[in-house]
């Protein structure tokens, strides 16, 4: 007499045929998630990506990807919250290392764009959503930690200003400048890499010597 099998085929070999990651496995791939977004959310626009797209990204039924995010906004808003507390960090070891103080004002420019380049997705979101999106994620990552990481920023352009070297006497205006300079370059290679660029490094430290020697006297 002939047995038939009922034995169910397991999670993992369901989830093979389907495309989908093993069920249970996405609890631990939230990184993974994020990185996918990010890819989206660039590629698609904010409007145009959607939870099953981020989903499909990593191999995951929308009803997992739920169990982690609400919805896309909140998506949005944990990436920037990531980036922006990841460029803060970067700032305060560099505060924390010796040398004077516009050693530390160079060191903190650079890490700001080997960010950029490093995490082209990231900066984008963070600094380049339309005002209409960001109001859905991006808004309130960048209104209580944006602050922070510009005041983070400018404690090495007081430190400057306490020993007399400012050009202007402006440490706020001064460190504006500093910022919208280096974001210049950063936003102009990420967002037009069909331009002619010179090499990046040529240009972020062009930029960077450029508003040092404008902006600060010698020591």
């Amino acid at each position: 007499m002939s047995v038939v099998s009922s034995t169910r085929p397991s999670a993992a070999a369901e989830a093979a045929r389907s495309g989908r990651k093993p069920k249970g496995e996405g609890h631990s791939r939230r990184a993974e998630m994020l990185a996918a977004a990010e890819r989206i959310f660039v590629e698609h626009g904010y409007e145009g990506a959607t939870i099953r797209k981020i989903a499909d990204e990593v191999g995951l039924s929308s009803t997992a990807l739920y169990m982690h995010f609400a919805d896309k906004g909140e998506i949005l808003h944990e990436i920037c919250r990531e980036t922006f507390e990841r460029l803060i960090a970067g700032n305060r070891r560099v505060m924390d290392e010796a040398g004077a103080a516009d050693e530390r004002l160079e060191r903190i420019l650079q890490a700001y764009i080997d960010f950029g380049f490093e995490n082209p997705n990231a900066y984008r979101l963070v600094y380049l959503t339309r005002p209409v999106e960001a109001r859905d994620g991006a808004q309130s990552a960048a209104q209580q930690l944006g602050g922070e990481l510009f005041a983070s920023f400018q404690a090495v352009i007081d430190q400057i200003g306490a020993e007399g070297r400012l050009i202007n006497g402006d440490a706020r205006l001064t460190a504006q400048l500093f910022w919208s300079g280096i974001h210049g370059v950063v936003s102009l290679v990420i967002t037009k890499p069909y331009f002619d660029w010179a090499a990046r490094d040529l240009l972020a430290r062009g930029m960077s010597d450029a508003l040092i020697r404008g902006l600060v006297r010698p020591a």
